[in-house]
């Protein structure tokens, strides 16, 4: 572990760090193009992970996966470390678990359509509110028939029963239009070949996963490959939007620890206001402001400031800006912009340096003791100490074959649910709540140990419960409990998800849809 409790990340006339505690006030990192955000994303993440923070990024590009190894000197790096007076700079590398939607650079990453809810699965598939307002009654019928929407053919299983029963479904639900319903049929038949149904499905994503030490008590380093999934934007930005929707759905109140829980990077951060709904925009405001109290910091990683909100922009106190070019009258207004959210250095025309820095240098504003900002200086981010840029095919597979949660994800779970439930039984919307309900078929499976000293285990499913189960589980990994679970016991959790009660089932879906939905 440092012996400095801050993060040193630049060095203009004064160094300029990093508190750790303050991470979880939020960040932002802007600059065009090649000016050097990866790099200062990179050290940020380093020196979080070196004081036992777990941290999770996407990599847009390939580059961020140069973490998992150790960097090298080389001419340029020597150069930038003697103007900086840096003698002593130790190359490492860091503690890396890789994921990818598509399972093909990473562990797999899956969650239900339950989990993603209707609002954000509207979102997702480009939905009016009409047809949003279908898909919310969808669910509904689901819920109150206790059928699990797990996958997309569970999804398209229901909206045919639906359609199928439009006319017995008004009373009590509202209108049904079969034109509608193919709508968001036609919807989800271009998210599956766009490879979506490889994220909808179990085993679903435990938050504790995203949240392991290794055995020196460094921080995880999730690296999502995004490389593929830049490809469907829509579903880059709804993806990352709904873990961070869960964090803060199941992560317990901490107010502000010593140093956060989990450190959040948004890359492309643009993608999740894009052709947002002022609704969504709101509680995604609500999120960030309310996500601090978990101990959990997000850092937004765009080209423009002016792609972040105004009422998200206020709650960012950790700001680096690296150059801005103003080309054109929307360049001029980003960066005037840029310039009026700093802290006023008298010595710095902030307006003017912002197109004067070079590549690696930043403007750069963190909070001080008490959570005031610093003065905005101008200053050099350091080298990062791991490797800088892609790595090989096969170190990737090293990294993967290592990993923690290895055998976990890698072999996706079809059990019985709304797809089989309506194929199988001759059901209408008359039958009772609940006659329709059939026991899950969960099979046991049990994980082989992961290197990291995790040892999995595997139980019964339970009996499930009311509400839902996560936040036990969350709760050990930050007591410092590194226990893995077993897939049976994932699997159980996940059906206490889905069968509970229709409260349980509504907080489920994640703050955003819940509050919504009502």
């Amino acid at each position: 572990m440092p012996d400095s409790p801050g993060i040193l990340v630049a060095k203009g006339e004064a160094p300029r760090e990093l508190l750790p505690r303050y991470a979880n006030r939020h960040g932002l990192i802007t600059g065009a193009t090649g000016t050097g955000k990866t790099v200062t994303l990179q050290v940020i993440a380093e020196g979080l992970a070196a004081r036992g923070v777990p941290v999770f990024m996407a990599d847009v590009k390939g580059d961020l996966a140069g973490l998992s190894q150790a960097g090298a000197m080389n001419p340029k790096l020597q150069e930038r470390l003697a103007k900086l007076g840096i003698a002593d700079h130790a190359f490492r590398a860091f503690p890396v678990i890789f994921w990818d939607l598509f399972g093909e650079q990473g562990h797999p990453v899956r969650a239900t359509v339950s989990d993603l809810g209707p609002l954000l699965l509207g979102r997702l598939l480009d939905l009016n509110e009409v047809q949003t307002g279908v898909l919310n009654l969808v669910f509904k019928v689901a819920d109150d028939q206790g059928l699990l929407l797990l996958d997309l053919k569970d999804l398209q299983a229901m909206l045919t029963f639906v359609a199928g029963n439009a006319k017995e479904l008004t009373t009590a639900y509202g209108n049904v239009s079969a034109a509608t319903v193919g709508t968001i049929q036609r919807g989800l038949l271009q998210l599956e070949s766009q490879a979506g149904d490889k994220f909808f499905g179990e085993p679903a994503l435990e938050l504790a996963d995203l949240m392991l030490t290794d055995p020196s008590g460094s921080g995880a380093i999730n690296i999502l490959a995004a490389d593929k999934l830049m490809q469907t934007p829509r579903l880059y930005a709804t993806f990352l939007l709904w873990l961070l929707s869960e964090l803060f759905e199941n992560l317990p109140e901490v107010g502000d620890p010593e140093i956060p829980k989990l450190v959040f990077f948004f890359d492309e951060a643009h993608l999740l206001f894009s052709d947002a709904p002022k609704a969504l925009l709101e509680k995604i405001e609500q999120v960030v402001r309310l996500v601090r109290s978990k101990g959990v910091g997000v850092f937004f990683v765009t080209q423009n400031p002016l792609d972040v909100p105004d009422t998200v922009l206020g709650q960012l106190g950790n700001r680096v800006q690296h150059a801005l070019r103003a080309f054109t009258p929307r360049d001029q207004k980003a960066v005037k912009a840029a310039a009026q959210t700093f802290r006023q250095n008298p010595k710095l025309d902030t307006a003017t340096v912002i197109m004067e820095l070079g590549v690696g240098e930043a403007l750069i504003s963190f909070l001080e003791a008490g959570g005031i900002p610093a003065m905005v200086d101008r200053a050099f981010v350091l080298p990062p100490a791991s490797r800088l840029g892609a790595i090989t095919p096969e170190e990737r597979q090293a990294i993967i074959a290592a990993s923690p949660v290895k055998g976990h994800y890698e072999q996706a779970v079809d059990r019985a649910s709304a797809f089989e439930a309506l194929r199988d039984r001759n059901v209408s919307a008359a039958a009772p709540s609940g006659s329709w309900r059939r026991p899950g078929d969960v099979k046991t499976q049990t994980p082989s140990s992961g290197p990291w000293g995790q040892a999995p285990t595997s139980t019964p499913p339970p009996a499930p419960p009311p509400q839902r189960q996560e936040k036990s589980t969350v709760e050990k990994i930050i007591l410092g409990d590194g226990r893995r679970q077993g897939l049976a016991e994932a699997m159980a959790k996940s059906a206490a998800r889905q069968i509970g009660s229709s409260l349980g089932r509504q907080i489920l879906r994640g703050v955003l849809g819940s509050i919504l939905k009502g």
